[in-house]
């Protein structure tokens, strides 16, 4: 799927400075910057969570015109330590903590404001960032759009999805006893949970491969090979279905509601018609929320920011907002009181 995009999006770059952010709780996060050092600031908030970042994620930017910054969230990529590690503590890997490590990487490379760039779990990552630190926030572009609430949950791990993929839901399911069906993201936490490989590696590739082989409209087994890496998919796993059995540590809805807190941001919305992982009914609940934010569906495309359709929208959109004046937003008073403490966290 990645080399049918060579006409679509910008040709691959190198990133010319690299290195590791010291976050806390014994956490180091991998990031890289490429394109213009004099450019336009976007930071790129990978899916999952714990999809880490690829080299062609640089592609959606133009190089002449953008400061591009990449990083791999805890636990994921090439940052330390790897999820993938049985010992690794997932306890202070939750959705805020990262948003103050992306704080803290902004202050960190000396960026006043920078467009903020996120699909999939990354959508949802962009919209508790924005609204916790609207003032640092110049454009926002988002893609498959995912807030972690129950339904949504429930559609893709507890069976609503599987009305459409019979035989690949199947596969999902088979690493589970019958008896423990009912409950399918608790009964995977207990397996991803086991120091035992021959318990958890199983478990991760079954989880990693029901999403991989549902990610695009036509089945990519390239995607799916590379999502099932044992070492991949057991890091990708854990740190999912911790995010899920916590739903995101968000009030229910409280994404959606919150965006008053960020309703003078430019922003687009990209989703595609046929998205399996995170159907449309999420997208038009912020669209409708948010009806400043450009919404854009496409009609040929499912959830994969690798499809022709939605490469395009979001290149589009990161081609009109590099025209954009560098004058900073003012933000309004944030509307959701940010009462989530990560000190607090279990």
């Amino acid at each position: 799927m990645i080399d049918r995009l060579d006409d679509i999006l910008y040709p691959p770059i190198e990133p010319y400075e690299t290195g590791e952010l010291i976050v806390g709780d014994g956490n180091r996060i991998h990031w890289e910057i490429s394109g213009n050092p004099e450019g336009k600031p976007v930071v790129f908030l990978h899916g999952g969570p714990g999809g880490g970042t690829s080299p062609w994620h640089r592609r959606f930017f133009d190089p002449e015109r953008y400061k591009i910054v990449l990083f791999d969230q805890r636990g994921c990529g090439k940052s330390t330590p790897h999820a993938s590690d049985p010992a690794a503590d997932l306890r202070f890997n939750t959705t805020w903590h990262l948003v103050a490590d992306i704080e803290l990487l902004r202050r960190n490379l000396g960026i006043t404001q920078w467009q903020v760039f996120g699909g999939s779990w990354g959508s949802a990552l962009a919209l508790a960032y924005a609204q916790t630190h609207p003032d640092a926030v110049s454009e926002i572009v988002l893609r498959g759009i995912f807030t972690l609430r129950r339904h949504e949950l429930e559609w893709f791990y507890e069976g609503g999805a599987g009305a459409v993929y019979p035989d690949l839901w199947e596969d999902f399911i088979a690493p589970i006893p019958v008896l423990e069906r009912s409950r399918l993201i608790e009964a995977y936490h207990r397996r991803l949970t086991d120091p035992d490989p021959a318990v958890h590696i199983p478990a991760g590739v079954a989880w990693s491969k029901w999403e991989a082989s549902t990610l695009t409209l036509l089945p990519d087994p390239s995607l799916v090979d590379q999502m099932t890496d044992a070492a991949q998919a057991t890091a990708f796993a854990r740190i999912e279905n911790h995010y899920f059995m916590h739903g995101g540590w968000f009030e229910e809805g409280q994404l959606i509601a919150g965006v008053g807190a960020i309703r003078h941001i430019p922003a687009v919305i990209v989703q595609g018609r046929f998205d399996m992982c995170t159907p449309p009914m999420t997208a038009w609940d912020l669209h409708r929320a948010w009806p400043e934010a450009e919404f854009v569906m496409v009609p040929d495309a499912a959830h994969a920011a690798s499809e022709p359709g939605i490469a395009a929208a979001l290149r589009a959109a990161t081609d009109r907002f590099a025209s954009r004046g560098s004058e900073p937003v003012v933000a309004q008073p944030v509307s959701v009181e940010d009462s989530h403490d990560p000190a607090l966290v279990e």
